[in-house]
């Protein structure tokens, strides 16, 4: 039992890591587009109504987007980063619905918003930061 213990632990580091490292490749370049990168990230949000600090949602995308995938590669926060991700895949996935846009826009941010949702749920596992340094919550 042990030895399929592992293993599963084994791939779920794999898929952490995996995913974490794509969505902060996703990420990188709108942290470091600066003020005109973020202000159009973050018009997006008037579909929801918010029509303020459109630079300031931008940014909060791309930071968790960046710094969020960082954290979930390495399983460090892994649940509060999980739960940022899943909230900025469901402004995505709802903003490209909203837009009228078909499945193979969409599909991608409601993949992800799938597998954040579960990793709230699943936890960082054996082979993280988190089980490292806080072995009581990990």
């Amino acid at each position: 039992m042990k030895q399929k213990n592992n293993l599963l632990q084994a791939g779920w580091l794999i898929l952490r890591v995996g995913i974490g490292i794509s969505i902060f490749l996703h990420g990188y370049p709108k942290i470091t587009g600066g003020a005109e990168t973020w202000t159009m990230i973050g018009g997006t949000m008037s579909n929801f109504g918010i029509d303020f600090a459109p630079a300031f949602w931008g940014f909060l995308a791309a930071f968790v987007e960046s710094v969020g995938g960082l954290l979930f590669a390495l399983g460090l926060f892994f649940r509060p980063a999980a739960l940022l991700l899943a909230g900025n895949m469901t402004v995505a996935l709802l903003t490209h619905v909203l837009a009228g846009d078909n499945f193979m826009i969409f599909g991608h941010a409601m993949d992800l918003l799938i597998v954040f949702a579960a990793s709230i749920l699943i936890g960082a596992g054996k082979y993280s930061l988190d089980a490292k340094l806080f072995p009581k919550i990990a």
